[in-house]
């Protein structure tokens, strides 16, 4: 297992996270029940909570799919999440052995489960970095160890930056993650939105932000923002039931409030 030097902490049972709420809309038994409970107010709300996580799920297959199929060969996923086979180097790794991922994320479980995101075909590698995506120069530092910087790198961020307050300034994080990225590369993002519903939404943040995490659900402007100076990949900006459904395995056609899209670097 690689680990770029932090240590996975103490796990905080007595407050909710946002890595284990996911897993439990997944169906997933890595959570308890502080995650268990602030999930279930969640689907109180927001019923179709669960189709929503899956629904994202399918979207990061398709994406990484395609992007291995235009001969990426490196992936960095950030905000990776408890592993859920097909994991993203599964994915890619089918269509291309060779290539190498780097999973970043902050949770001291995920990195408890680590060992089963680096099963990688013996042409590529996976590391996992223990990092914050807040603090983005530290987690590139990180993946420098295991990805050339001088050949394209497709960047994921999926279902993270509405985890992100705008406190934080998410921008200024996806700008800092990009820049040092070489030509080609790419960005994948996805992010929930409360354009449809704003009073539910407005609520579900709440949830999250009772537990301690800054979430935040943005418009259909704000999410495009964070490709400023990208070229998006068709069909651009949609809802993620819209994005190259041909690329997916079967169900997830429904369309949930969740923005997606693919940005190339010129």
């Amino acid at each position: 297992m690689t680990d770029a030097g932090t240590s996975a902490g103490h796990i905080d049972t007595g407050k909710p996270h946002s890595a284990r709420m996911y897993d439990y809309y997944l169906g997933g038994k890595d959570n308890y029940p502080v995650d268990a409970e602030a999930a279930e107010q969640v689907i109180s709300l927001f019923p179709a909570a669960r189709e929503l996580a899956r629904t994202n799920r399918l979207f990061m297959h398709r994406a990484s799919r395609l992007l291995a199929g235009r001969g990426v060969r490196q992936f960095l996923d950030i905000g990776t999440g408890i592993p859920t086979e097909p994991n993203l180097h599964q994915i890619v790794q089918e269509t291309v052995p060779q290539a190498r991922v780097v999973y970043a994320d902050n949770d001291p479980i995920v990195l408890r489960h680590a060992q089963a995101l680096l099963h990688s075909t013996p042409e590529g590698k996976t590391a996992y970095v223990h990092g914050d995506v807040r603090e983005p120069g530290k987690i590139i530092a990180a993946a420098r160890d295991t990805l050339d910087f001088t050949q394209p790198i497709a960047l994921s961020l999926v279902a993270l930056l509405h985890l992100v307050g705008d406190e934080d300034e998410p921008a200024r994080i996806v700008r800092e993650l990009v820049e040092p990225l070489p030509s080609g590369s790419y960005l994948t993002l996805s992010h929930a939105t409360g354009d449809f519903d704003p009073e539910t939404w407005e609520r579900v943040v709440e949830v999250y932000r009772k537990g301690g995490t800054a979430a935040q659900v943005r418009s259909h402007a704000e999410f495009s923002a964070f490709f400023t100076g990208l070229e998006l990949v068709e069909p651009g900006v949609v809802l993620a039931a819209r994005w190259h459904p041909e690329l997916g395995e079967p169900g997830g056609g429904e369309e949930m409030p969740l923005y997606v899209a693919v940005g190339r670097k010129p």
